[in-house]
């Protein structure tokens, strides 16, 4: 090996662990992928349980092959509540002792949208966030309330204001009247008066089932269609949304709902003081290196569902890292192993 090679080789090794982006990107693609797969399978059979389960199970494999050492603090709830992927738990490949392998906070919905999943409706996808020690906020299994919208509109927008004026806001940053902007809703009961200040304002509304995540990434994202996400939603998956507001310059802020004596409790212990702090983007995921992943299960506004064909399957995934300022489409095909394979290009 010429000696510069050797040098270069011996580099690499040393900086492996230091930037996690470059590092696990890639790696962390496939642990969405194969949730995405795994999930697939059962769409449309109206199992949410058995899809969200699949999930769990794939991602949670392939996790171990990894090379991380790696904590879950948003996962499928607490130790006694979830069989795997639960808060705490530690993940990624074993290594040597002394082996310099970095050190990770997780935060994962292994399927966003199992009731998608389960009718086979747009917008179920499969999603992980990852930083350093610290970088995610580990929130409280409630409600948030939250507004997110595009770069363009940072600072429009502000959670105690009338919604009118949001949407005045939001317009005039966008260079565009009142009406022609779609607001993505969750279709809850108590969303009611929220819908209704909506459409006395003159805007539009899409009113989703499930997969205010996805409907917040594809707010921050020009041609989408999506112009601002409001509504209450996991707080959790508001965790998962500012990381990838982060990469893509989003605005979002986020309050958490704290209505019952139990949760009081909870976020006491968690070390939350102010239960009516609103925060930011960058507050809910401080991270200096964040890495957000996501495949699509069904069609949706910025990826295609899994497709199975006779010679594999395809899937349509997004990968973004703040630190190296990336964003990355990726569709890709997993081939059967069989030697009379053909690709066919389309």
């Amino acid at each position: 090996m010429p000696t510069e090679v050797r040098t270069e080789a011996k580099a690499l090794a040393k900086s492996f662990g230091q930037n996690i982006e470059s590092d696990l990107a890639l790696e962390f693609v496939r642990v969405v992928e194969n949730a995405a797969i795994a999930s697939a399978h059962t769409m449309g059979q109206g199992e949410r349980k058995l899809a969200d389960e699949k999930a769990t199970q794939a991602m949670r494999k392939t996790m171990d092959t990894v090379p991380m050492r790696g904590t879950i603090v948003i996962g499928e709830g607490e130790r006694d509540e979830a069989p795997m992927l639960y808060i705490g738990e530690k993940v990624g490949a074993e290594f040597p002792d002394g082996q310099q392998v970095p050190e990770i906070d997780i935060a994962v919905d292994p399927l966003e949208g199992t009731n998608l999943c389960a009718t086979g409706s747009p917008g179920a996808i499969t999603v992980l966030a990852a930083s350093e020690k610290g970088g995610l906020l580990n929130a409280p299994d409630c409600y948030m309330e939250k507004i997110v919208v595009g770069p363009s509109c940072h600072g429009a927008v502000d959670l105690d204001a009338p919604v009118r004026d949001n949407l005045k806001n939001i317009a005039r940053r966008l260079g565009r009247d009142i009406d022609d902007l779609v607001v993505v809703v969750l279709d809850r009961p108590r969303h009611e008066k929220l819908i209704a200040e909506i459409r006395k304002a003159g805007a539009r509304i899409k009113l989703i089932g499930d997969g205010d995540l996805s409907a917040g990434i594809a707010a921050a994202v020009i041609g989408t269609g999506v112009h601002v996400v409001m509504g209450s939603g996991g707080a959790p998956e508001g965790v998962l949304t500012a990381a990838a507001m982060r990469c893509l310059n989003g605005y979002m802020l986020g309050r958490l709902l704290v209505d019952k004596p139990e949760l009081e409790e909870r976020i006491h212990r968690m070390g939350i003081k102010d239960k009516n702090r609103i925060y930011k983007a960058e507050d809910l995921a401080p991270g200096k290196q964040l890495i957000f992943a996501a495949t699509g299960v069904t069609d949706g506004a910025l990826m295609r569902g899994v497709r199975f064909f006779g010679e594999g399957t395809r899937t349509s995934s997004v990968i973004m890292t703040k630190g190296t300022g990336k964003v990355r489409f990726i569709d890709s095909i997993h081939l059967e192993n069989r030697p009379d394979i053909r690709i066919r290009f389309s």
